[in-house]
């Protein structure tokens, strides 16, 4: 299990993302900037439920993996390492 990095879009989309690096560098421009606001432990649970193995399988695969938040206030990842 790995460090994960936290970061949000400063545009008006509502995305999030994962990392594997604090730089967030290979975390897709167009959606952003992004701002760094927090990491996530090996040990510690990722927010909202979110699948810890899927996040670490996008990034070992993309670099990142992207989420929303839905108008229900609940996360949705399936927009994820789609949106390179």
């Amino acid at each position: 299990m790995m460090k994960i990095y936290t970061f949000a879009s400063e545009a008006p989309n509502r995305l999030f993302a994962f990392s594997g690096d604090v730089e967030g560098s290979s975390l897709p421009p167009q959606h952003g900037p992004w701002k760094a606001v927090g990491d996530i432990g090996p040990r510690d649970e990722i927010p909202h439920r979110l699948d810890r193995k899927h996040i670490e399988q996008a990034i070992d695969n993309y670099g990142y993996q992207m989420w929303r938040m839905t108008k229900e206030g609940t996360a949705d990842a399936d927009a994820a390492d789609t949106a390179r």
